[in-house]
């Protein structure tokens, strides 16, 4: 029992330390892609990475000319007003021309009185803008370019969690149905054991105190069994979970579970590149961000610049005629002056954010290392104690037929019978 025991961790360890390096099985291949399919969690990532995704390309529209239709209708009476004297200036002058030309036909006028209120007065016109010169929009394409690279490495990471999770779950799966069998085949040989310390006691030539014992021992194994099932169906439920599937369906097993120490050597003889850990990226694609914003905030002097156009009518309401149309094109200018020194506190911010992400990316890439070296160590042992299992196995199984035969024969106790089968 305890053989196969090592050979499932054994077999579990290769696959939590090396998940690259995956022994071919198609069958739980195909648990991995039904895992990797059907997680809710991952599905969310998903989402999350389509989120930035989007958020990348509203950043790059900004580049492009927005156009906007763009009206509106005033009208007013009343408040303050201004006298325009027209009737005072010109009245003057008609009177004379009258005069002269013996005639009426320059009428008198009056004064003007008009307010600021426009009166059923509208304008609807098509605006166009367009930045020139803004660099606030080329770093900030380039953070959500970093964003969607830093979600898709989350991706990645869950993912590669995800597949150890569910081998692992495997591997538990079949271990605790592996429990489940030998001790119900101990069972058996314990009732086949106390059967026959029976049948001995009946012919006189047995000890009460073995029957007694064998009793006991069929007790402990019933136990025992109870716990086994109690393991398989934890097991085959967390599994079902990990797949999102119905917890109390059923697992296939025909799963072969041999190695081949060629392929663990060939492992420790392998370099595990650090540079292709998800994790080293994206703390890496981290630092690129807030370097892109250092970037940002250090140019807060350059002029923002952009361009528009407008294309309309105005005049009063349900007036339109050709004087109505207009256009007016412009640019923009805007340069930062004085700020209260907001932006070189921008910039202290950044750089210290930049700088406490290259501590944690060393920091991690050394946790790594450590990792990966304890990792190999405990493989290094794990395959040692696979090789002396194997003897003690060897050695237990001849020991086991040399205290049965012993038994049958009257040369070795019970005890050492009901010892020899733990072993």
């Amino acid at each position: 029992m305890k053989v196969i025991k090592i050979q499932f961790y054994f077999l579990i360890f290769i696959s939590l330390v090396f998940a690259h390096k995956t022994f071919p099985q198609a069958l739980l291949e195909k648990y991995v892609e039904e895992g990797i399919s059907n997680n809710i969690v991952l599905k969310q990532k998903q989402i999350s990475l389509d989120k930035a995704m989007y958020a990348l390309n509203i950043a790059t529209s900004y580049f492009f000319p927005s156009i906007n239709l763009e009206g509106n209708y005033t009208s007013g009476e009343g408040g303050r007003n201004i006298l325009f004297p027209v009737g005072d200036i010109v009245n003057p002058i008609y009177q004379t021309l009258n005069q002269l030309t013996q005639s009426n036909r320059f009428p008198l006028i009056d004064n003007v009185k008009t307010n600021f209120f426009p009166f059923h007065y509208y304008d609807i016109k098509l605006r166009a803008t367009m930045p020139i010169i803004n660099t606030d929009l080329i770093f900030s394409r380039n953070i959500q370019s970093g964003q969607v690279v830093l979600q898709e490495y989350e991706v990645d990471v869950y993912k590669r969690e995800l597949i150890k999770e569910i081998k692992t779950a495997y591997y538990n799966y079949l271990s605790a149905i592996s429990s489940e069998k030998i001790y119900r085949d101990a069972m058996v040989v314990a009732e086949e054991g106390k059967r026959v310390n029976e049948s001995l006691v009946k012919n006189g030539e047995g000890l009460r105190v073995y029957v007694l014992r064998s009793e006991g021992e069929i007790s402990e194994i019933n136990t025992r069994i109870v716990e086994a099932g109690n393991n398989v169906q934890r097991a085959r439920r967390y599994f079902n979970f990990l797949l999102n599937k119905d917890l109390e369906e059923n697992i296939d097993i025909a799963y072969d579970i041999s190695l081949k120490i060629s392929e663990i050597d060939s492992i420790l003889a392998g370099e595990n590149n650090l540079l292709n850990r998800e994790e080293l990226k994206m703390m890496e694609t981290g630092i690129d961000i807030n370097e892109s914003v250092l970037s940002m905030n250090k140019l807060y002097w350059i002029p923002k610049v952009s361009a528009f156009i407008d294309l309309g009518v105005q005049d009063q309401l349900y007036n339109y005629n050709s004087n109505s149309r207009y256009y007016l094109l412009g640019l923009q200018l805007s340069v930062p002056i004085f700020e209260t020194f907001r932006n070189r506190y921008k910039i202290d911010t950044a750089e210290l954010e930049v700088k406490n992400s290259q501590l944690n990316l060393d920091l991690t890439r050394n946790q790594i290392k450590l990792t990966q070296s304890i990792a190999r160590s405990d493989l290094l042992a794990a395959r040692q104690n696979y090789y002396t299992s194997i003897k003690k196995l060897e050695a237990a199984r001849s020991y086991q037929e040399l205290i049965e035969n012993g038994y049958k024969e009257g040369a070795n106790t019970f005890i050492e019978t009901v010892d020899a089968r733990h072993n």
